[in-house]
């Protein structure tokens, strides 16, 4: 009987040991997806998500391959580039930008959404934050409490800001959203919003008009792809103009902006190598909650400011996580 005993435990110990192994040796396949420039493993975004999951036993090389891919600005793209990256046979996907996570849903491939969705549930991406359903997890946007920070610290920079001039793409639901929620903000501010949506680069040419016929006391410019791709057109107009300007992530501050208030993108992107890593270990995106950013850095960049003809106040150089120089 022990003898009997002892093979059927032996012969288990053989068989969850082939399955470990099994394990070990297959290959995980993460694709990533942007309205933009891809997400390579050179690239800032991707050496986070890189790091991340090599810190989850997934290490680019051994068991882990990446598929990047860029629409270059073209959401008309991303459908054909998701199906590109379904074709590769990725076992998850992490994507920017709601069109993206839309193209993503559509294909029923398991998705993290990193950044630049919107609203989740208000879009109808997901069920709930809590119980997602579908194949969509990710990073949520919490536009409403940040749309009021982002107004308050440029009325800090600026305090006779009466009027401000809010730049987005008209064509996503997602970044539409969140222009609603900054309108909603400044009223509550007593700020009155100069609405400027955009779809296309030539609608800048129209947007910038307006404001010189009208010019606002500040510009908030809310990120998209193609606000992204015009931003040094934003950047020089609100120099020309001396207008403060605030944005929605430091990267912008970096390239030229004057400021900047929202989620700590490393971060983001972190917690979305950490969900993808659950993926490759059997959850199912739709039993996994949508998480929400903890770090919000603020960014100012003095050699814009100088440039710009603005003095920024101590009061919000002291609060500043990042000072551009």
């Amino acid at each position: 009987m022990r003898r009997r005993e002892f093979l059927s435990g032996l012969g288990g110990a053989v068989l969850l040991g082939a399955r470990q192994a099994t394990a070990e040796a297959r290959t995980y396949r993460l694709g990533t997806l942007t309205p933009i420039a891809p997400i390579t493993e050179a690239s800032p975004r991707g050496k986070t998500l890189v790091k991340a999951l090599s810190e989850r036993g997934f290490n680019l090389g051994r068991n882990l391959t990446l598929e990047a891919r860029g629409a270059a600005g073209d959401v008309t793209r991303l459908p054909a580039l998701v199906t590109e990256l379904k074709a590769k046979g990725v076992d998850a996907i992490v994507v920017v930008g709601y069109p993206t996570a839309m193209a993503a849903k559509a294909a029923a491939i398991p998705t993290v959404a990193a950044s630049g969705i919107g609203d989740p549930v208000e879009t109808r991406l997901i069920e709930s934050l809590a119980h997602p359903g579908g194949n969509i997890t990710g990073i949520s946007d919490v536009a409403a409490t940040l749309s009021a920070k982002r107004l308050s610290l440029l009325k800090e920079m600026s305090p006779k800001l009466n009027k401000i001039a809010m730049l987005w793409n008209k064509d996503d639901l997602g970044m539409t959203m969140r222009y609603q929620a900054s309108a909603k903000a400044a009223q509550a501010l007593g700020v009155t919003v100069q609405a400027l949506g955009v779809r296309e680069p030539d609608d800048f040419e129209e947007a910038f008009s307006v404001m010189k016929g009208d010019l606002p006391d500040g510009i908030l410019m809310v990120a998209d792809a193609l606000t992204i791709l015009n931003r040094k057109r934003v950047f020089e107009f609100a120099a020309e103009r001396k207008l403060p300007a605030i944005y929605e992530n430091d990267e912008l501050v970096r390239d030229g902006g004057l400021m900047s208030y929202g989620p700590d993108l490393s971060e983001s992107f972190e917690r979305a190598a950490a969900l993808a890593a659950r993926i490759f270990n059997g959850a199912n995106p739709a039993d996994l909650p949508f998480e929400q950013p903890t770090r919000y850095p603020l960014a100012l960049n003095l050699k814009t400011a100088k440039a710009t003809g603005l003095e920024i106040p101590p009061t919000l150089l002291a609060l500043a996580d990042e000072v551009v120089e």
